[in-house]
């Protein structure tokens, strides 16, 4: 493993058994803009790059073609007559590939999306030179990135032409963890406490470029203000150039992530077309599709009223915390994020993300009630008022195969949460709907509290079965 490279454990695995194969290798590594692919990539293989180049962002065929070219001249092609299409690039390639003497040819195409422009040929010449070239040889580990995670999966994960079934691997980079953050975090000479560290989670999501401009000369609070609020911000117009820079029809997609921003519990199809305007068919499909294959939206399953519904929930931090701040984001009001700590706004906020925190944490969850071993299934629950019996909403339940259920209640605090009179009625009014209306009433019901440090002792703890503290998530 690289010293350089913080967790990635299977990737990292993976691309050395790929290096080692004995034959060549065709894989494409994609997943969300900033979300590292291009590092992961160069610091795991160094000086072990025969060829590495990348796309030109909107820009068109002859400068995509020309700068492919200057690459493979600085990097040792010998001087030719230039490439007049992508299929005499292409053939350059293979040229230059032959020349080395290298026992393993790995080749890098960043931002390959880039590269495709309309009409170009592009994916006809890239199928010619793995078809005819690459395949029938046992040295070439080919490496294709792209944040457009849709086109990584339209134009070759899925592809039905020349590509069929030839990706040999594809590597989907998922954020960091809590505790891949808060190592990268060290590293930059941060000492924060783990409160801090999963505030600073919930508005840069783990992105590592994000988390890498954070300058520790500053605390947290300073950081996040000269990154978003401040007129010169880095971050500032992050948001825009995000969503530009991977859908062809940016502002669709923006406008459901907006909607989806609004209900915290997130909504269906249906619903999803309403507030966006939007009209049904495979328009909405694909959005849907590409959101979701970029990490900014998540499907999951809802048990309304006894039906069983597919719901969508917005499930990226950086535009979750963008859509709540979005008019001191864009009016830059000094020192904003200074003065919010201990208003009534920040602890919504937080209490709103620290929701999307466990769900993104769910694995850790599990493994603190220990059934990590054990078969699960995880939905939401909520139900209308029935025969005197009050609608309820439970934002997690996990379904055991060991006949437990653990109804999961979500509190973020800032100190130690006290459970009063009020809240354990409310609890237990809750647990009863639950076992009234639930077709598994033989299953034993356990009350799971996770929140950031724990219960009180106190007169009404005994309703809590068992806890998850924030500690427990890293």
């Amino acid at each position: 493993m690289r010293e350089k490279i913080i967790g990635r454990v299977d990737e990292q695995d993976l691309l050395k058994r790929l290096y080692d194969s004995p034959k060549s290798e065709f894989v494409a590594v994609y997943g969300r803009r900033r979300v590292g692919k291009t590092f992961l990539i160069k610091e795991f293989f160094q000086d072990e790059l025969l060829f590495s180049v990348s796309g030109l962002s909107n820009a068109g065929t002859e400068s995509q073609i020309k700068n492919f070219y200057t690459a493979m001249l600085r990097q040792g092609l010998e001087s030719s007559i230039p490439p007049k299409d992508w299929l005499d690039v292409f053939n350059l390639l293979a040229d230059l590939i032959e020349s080395s003497k290298a026992k393993r040819k790995v080749v890098l195409l960043d931002e390959l999306p880039w590269m495709d422009t309309p009409k170009s040929g592009f994916v006809t010449a890239l199928e010619h030179f793995w078809n005819d070239f690459a395949s029938g040889r046992s040295d070439i580990l080919l490496l294709v990135c792209g944040s457009a995670t849709s086109w990584i999966i339209n134009k070759l994960i899925n592809n039905h032409g020349g590509l069929h079934n030839r990706l040999t691997r594809h590597i989907f980079l998922q954020p960091f963890t809590l505790k891949e953050s808060e190592e990268m975090l060290a590293r930059q000479g941060f000492n924060l406490s783990r409160y801090e560290v999963a505030v600073c989670y919930m508005v840069f999501g783990g992105i590592p470029f994000y988390l890498s401009l954070l300058d520790s000369r500053y605390s947290l609070a300073q950081n996040i203000d000269k990154l978003l609020f401040s007129p010169k911000g880095e971050l500032a117009l992050e948001f825009e150039n995000l969503y530009a820079s991977l859908f062809r029809n940016a502002e669709e997609h923006i406008s459901v992530v907006r909607a989806l921003s609004r209900r915290k519990s997130g909504l269906d199809r249906t619903e999803i077309l309403k507030a966006c305007k939007l009209k049904t068919g495979n328009g909405i499909t694909t959005i849907l599709n590409n959101l979701q294959n970029c990490g900014f939206i998540t499907q999951y399953r809802c048990i309304d009223n006894g039906r069983k519904r597919n719901y969508y929930r917005l499930s990226d931090f950086f535009t979750l915390f963008y859509f709540y701040f979005e008019e001191e984001i864009r009016n830059r009001k000094k020192d904003f994020w200074l003065k919010l700590q201990t208003t009534p706004k920040f602890g919504t906020w937080a209490g709103l993300t620290y929701e999307q925190l466990v769900f993104s944490h769910i694995d850790r969850v599990k493994e603190k009630l220990g059934i990590s071993g054990v078969g699960t299934n995880e939905f939401s629950y909520r139900t209308l008022e029935d025969d005197g019996y009050p609608g309820v909403q439970i934002d997690l339940v996990i379904e055991r195969d060991d006949r437990t259920i653990n109804l999961c209640e979500i509190k973020f605090c800032e100190d130690i949460y006290v459970l009063d009179s009020a809240e354990d009625m409310r609890l237990r009014t809750r647990l009863s709907v639950f076992k009234k209306n639930y077709p598994k009433r033989k299953y034993a019901m356990q009350l799971t509290l996770i929140t950031t440090f724990g219960l009180a002792n106190g007169k009404y703890a005994g309703i809590v079965n068992n806890q998850v503290l924030l500690e427990d998530l890293f």
